[in-house]
C-alpha cells in the first residue's frame, strides 16, 4: 500500500490512541493529560476523550494522586499475549532452560525492538543472586552485551541510520562512545560468533551470549548466560562459551536455520 493509501485510510483517533499508550515508560510512567497534549500537539480536551476511552477499555488508568494517567493491565494482556504468540520464546524455553541447569547460571532470551533489546524468555537460577531483569525488561542494545550480538550482522551505513548522533549515551566505561567504536566491537563479535565481557553493563555482572538466527539467515535473538561476579572465572569461560554457542545454534536450529556447509564456528 502506497503512502498516499495509507494516509487515506488511516484513522487519526485510532493513532494518537496508541501515540498516547507509547509515551508512557520506564522513564515516565506516569503523566497528566495537560503533558500528554503537549507531547501529541493536540488539543486537551482530545487527549482527554482519548484517556476516558483507553481507560474504559483498561488500557490506562488513574494513578494514586487522582490527576495523572498510568498504564493498565490491559497493555500487560497484551505484551503477554504477543510474548505467548511467538514460536521463539515457546521452542527456547527448555533450551534455556537445560542450559540454566547445565551451568547453574540464569539463561535469557532477547530481542531488538529498534534501540532497545526486550527480554523475551528466561530461566532464572536458583541463587542468591536476584536479577533485575524479567520478561518485559528492555535495556539500551549498545550498551549491553546481548544488544551487541542483536546489532552484530549490522553493516556500518545501518548502524548510523539507527543511531545518527555524533555520541551514544553512556552507560557505563565500557560503552562504546560512538556508532563507529559500536561498529569496530561488533564487526569483531560478529567474527567471533559471540560476546563474553566482564562487567560490560553492570560492573558486577557477566555475559556469554551467542546469536540465533532464522531461516533467512538473520539474526533472530540472542541467547546469553549471566555470571553474578565481576570477571568470570577463567576456568569456566571456555565450557561457558561452548555451552552457549551450541544452544543458540540448537535454537537456530529449530526455527529451520541452516547454517553454510563453510562455516566454521570458533570458540577462543
Amino acid at each position: 500500500m502506497s503512502s498516499t493509501d495509507t494516509s487515506r485510510y488511516s484513522v487519526p483517533g485510532l493513532e494518537r490512541g496508541l501515540r498516547i499508550l507509547t509515551e508512557f515508560t520506564r522513564e515516565t510512567p506516569v503523566l497528566a493529560a495537560p503533558e500528554l497534549a503537549r507531547r501529541l500537539d493536540v488539543p486537551r480536551t482530545t487527549v482527554f476523550r482519548l484517556l476516558v476511552t483507553l481507560e474504559s477499555l483498561g488500557f490506562v488508568e488513574k494513578a494514586s494522586n487522582g490527576r495523572e494517567y498510568q498504564l493498565g493491565t490491559a497493555v500487560l494482556k497484551l505484551g503477554f499475549e504477543y510474548l505467548a504468540s511467538l514460536a521463539l520464546t515457546e521452542l527456547g524455553r527448555p533450551i534455556l532452560e537445560q542450559l540454566r541447569d547445565e551451568l547453574n547460571y540464569s539463561a535469557n532470551l532477547v530481542i531488538r525492538d529498534g534501540r532497545e533489546v526486550v527480554y523475551v524468555q528466561k530461566a532464572a537460577a536458583g541463587s542468591i543472586f536476584t536479577s533485575s531483569v524479567h520478561i518485559g525488561t528492555r535495556l539500551p542494545a549498545h550498551a549491553t552485551v546481548l544488544g551487541r550480538v542483536l546489532l552484530s550482522h549490522h553493516g556500518l551505513h545501518a548502524l548510523r541510520a539507527l543511531y545518527p548522533e555524533e555520541q551514544l549515551k553512556p552507560y557505563g566505561r565500557h560503552t562504546p562512545a560512538s556508532t563507529e567504536a559500536l561498529y569496530q566491537l561488533l564487526k569483531a563479535d560478529k567474527e567471533r560468533g559471540y560476546v563474553i565481557a566482564d562487567g560490560f553493563f553492570e560492573s558486577n555482572i557477566s555475559t556469554i551470549a551467542a546469536p540465533v538466527f532464522k531461516q533467512g539467515g538473520e539474526v533472530a535473538a540472542a541467547l546469553g548466560v549471566t555470571v553474578p561476579e565481576a570477571k568470570i572465572p577463567e576456568s569456566q569461560r571456555q565450557t561457558l562459551i561452548d555451552k552457549v554457542v551450541a544452544a543458540a545454534a540448537q535454537l537456530s536450529e529449530c526455527l529451520d536455520y541452516r547454517a553454510p556447509a563453510s562455516t566454521a564456528r570458533h570458540a577462543g
